[in-house]
């Protein structure tokens, strides 16, 4: 819980923590690797973190560029500086970053990419994108699951009977295959904003089949309950015993589905944009930095590439311990 406050904390403030703009290009820094911050070096120990900036060379042998720390000067780091203009939440102007330098020497946390953008900025900017695209699609697939499985649970007859046919068909159907030829479907020319709202709704397709069965079943053996013809006799409409009455005798299992159908979101869209058929750039996210280091030759290189993919097993690692937990405790036979 700690781990997915923090990461959303610096999501929803994300210019705030971030130390550079995330589209600025770094003439020179093309894949430069991370600073090292030091608290000491043969001058001493400084109470006040700092770093060396980069020294560009060509090997040559391989005529290649190589990175070297200029020990000449000490570039220091300081707190709540000013930097590039930005509007925090979207509409207030601010230009106040957590961090920053004394003289204004470029820090690259975790290095540069093959245009020379900072990645630390970059890593922060995406997790705005993919961590609300697991959100929403997940809020899209509870609402779709308990509407048709509450509709199929209650009713019966021939719906209960369609609605079934209609899941079998789309569990039937392999996700990623799927996933794969709707995301390739999409316009190539659409707006990134476009992009993302189908995405969200690719992911949410066949994500709402397993909600579905369980809130048919779960209302299957309510709907004949003393308290659901008691609101009968009252008059209560259809969908008011539905929403007032069945689906809160088993709201703590939808809470705990939410959480375990997170993780299942974020993963599908970094699988989508890391293999170019979902989100694209400029629009930023975990998927769109991992692709590129889709080659063994770029990792090898230049392993901070690969720095997204921890934050995606980290973020997903928390959400599944959240949904086990919350499961565990919504189980009332289990003990202690």
């Amino acid at each position: 819980m700690i781990i997915l406050i923090c990461f959303y904390v610096v999501a929803i403030f994300a210019p705030f923590f971030s130390v550079q703009d995330p589209e600025k290009y770094h003439d020179g820094f093309l894949y430069a690797p991370p600073h090292q911050i030091r608290f000491y070096d043969e001058n001493g120990f400084s109470i006040r973190p700092f770093f060396y900036k980069w020294t560009t060379e060509r090997d040559p042998k391989t005529l290649s560029l190589t990175y070297k720390e200029d020990k000449s000067e000490r570039f220091y780091l300081r707190f709540f500086v000013r930097g590039y203009e930005y509007k925090l939440l979207g509409f207030i102007p601010a230009d106040i970053h957590l961090i920053g330098t004394t003289k204004g020497e470029p820090l690259f946390l975790f290095g540069t990419d093959k245009l020379g953008r900072d990645l630390f900025s970059r890593n922060i900017a995406a997790s705005q994108i993919s961590l609300s695209i697991g959100i929403v699609g997940v809020l899209v697939t509870f609402v779709i699951g308990c509407v048709m499985g509450g509709i199929s649970g209650f009713y019966g007859g021939r719906i209960d009977a369609f609605i079934q046919r209609l899941i079998e068909i789309l569990i039937s159907i392999p996700t990623l295959p799927l996933w794969l030829a709707l995301s390739a479907a999409l316009p190539r020319d659409w707006e990134q904003i476009k992009v993302y709202f189908f995405i969200t709704l690719i992911l949410s397709i066949a994500g709402w089949t397993g909600l579905a069965r369980v809130v048919r079943g779960k209302l299957i053996s309510l709907r004949n309950e003393d308290y659901v013809m008691a609101a009968k006799l009252y008059g209560a409409s259809n969908g008011r015993i539905i929403v007032k009455h069945l689906l809160p005798g088993f709201f703590g299992y939808l809470i705990v589905s939410l959480f375990m159908g997170i993780p299942g979101m974020i993963l599908g869209e970094t699988a989508l944009s890391f293999l170019g058929l979902g989100l694209r750039s400029p629009t930023i996210s975990w998927g769109v930095l991992l692709s590129d280091a889709q080659n063994l030759r770029t990792v090898a290189l230049y392993p901070w590439l690969m720095i997204p993919g921890l934050f995606v097993v980290f973020s997903v690692m928390a959400f599944n311990l959240i949904g086990d937990g919350l499961r565990d405790a919504a189980d009332p036979y289990k003990e202690g």
